[in-house]
């Protein structure tokens, strides 16, 4: 998505970006987050989920201290128009999600508690999300 890269996000989103992980992996985590295109998604959610389409957020652990996370802009955006969420909250919720996953957490109740807590924590303003999906 023109305009959502690394080196021209604000310097606020940078921050916040930063505190999520801090309290959600610690500081010690070392953490890489790129924001790719669908075509970029779909290449890297094809090859090694083995799942023939782009997504919204794909995690990667390299080891139990460091990781990767994908974020897709474009597919955040179409996401958070239909939920009638706040783009940069869903993408927030999107990066805590990808989070919980290099933490090692699962699909389910115990990681949508977890989720919620830290998006309350950060006062994303998501509505009913977990009932939406």
């Amino acid at each position: 998505m023109p305009g959502f890269s690394p080196s021209t996000i604000a310097p606020q989103i940078k921050k916040k970006f930063a505190a999520i992980k801090r309290t959600v992996l610690g500081n010690a985590y070392d953490l890489d987050i790129s924001f790719v295109s669908p075509r970029q998604s779909h290449h890297a959610n094809k090859t090694y989920r083995a799942k023939n389409k782009p997504t919204n957020v794909l995690s990667f652990p390299f080891d139990t201290s460091s990781g990767q996370i994908l974020i897709c802009p474009a597919i955040a955006k179409k996401e958070a128009t239909i939920l009638g969420v706040p783009m940069n909250d869903y993408i927030y919720f999107l990066f805590i999600h990808g989070l919980l996953h290099l933490k090692g957490f699962d699909h389910g109740a115990t990681m949508e508690h977890k989720e919620q807590e830290y998006c309350a924590l950060f006062n994303l303003k998501l509505g009913n999300l977990w009932h939406e999906q």
